[in-house]
């Protein structure tokens, strides 16, 4: 069993985080924080994620303060932000924090196909984002 008063590493990969959020530990549940825009949340999202806009977290700090001991994954489009979010809640003293690595895009692609993957800055400036066609995005997935 892994050691629970060592900090987990700042990004871990897609499986790691479905792993750790099957497992509830001594300290409580683990935490999934979806820090994308709520227009990228009605796009795709993962089932039971807390959503708290990257730009908001400072503002809504407390709804995660019964979390503070227990593991919580930080989930972006790409993993840029959920990195940087992931940083600030362990200088908060969140010291399990996690960023997953490839964001919801790697969730999608690894974990559970039923979400869907979106593209950003592709459409029009209002609105910075569209989803892709789910049948042409695993096509190209290579």
């Amino acid at each position: 069993m892994p050691d629970t008063d060592a900090s987990p590493p700042l990004e871990i990969p897609a499986a790691d985080a479905a792993r750790l959020l099957r497992q509830p530990t001594a300290v409580g549940s683990p935490l999934l924080l979806d820090c994308r825009t709520p227009e990228e949340h009605a796009t795709a999202r993962i089932a039971g994620a807390l959503l708290i806009p990257m730009q908001e977290l400072t503002d809504r700090l407390a709804e995660l303060e019964a979390f503070r001991q227990a593991t919580v994954v930080v989930h972006c489009h790409h993993g840029m932000r959920s990195l940087k979010v992931a940083r600030w809640l362990r200088d908060q003293g969140f010291s399990r924090a996690v960023s997953m690595q490839g964001g919801i895009e790697a969730w999608s692609m690894e974990i559970d196909p039923s979400v869907p993957r979106y593209c950003t800055g592709f459409s029009s400036p209002a609105s910075g984002w569209y989803p892709l066609p789910v049948a042409a995005t695993r096509a190209n997935a290579g």
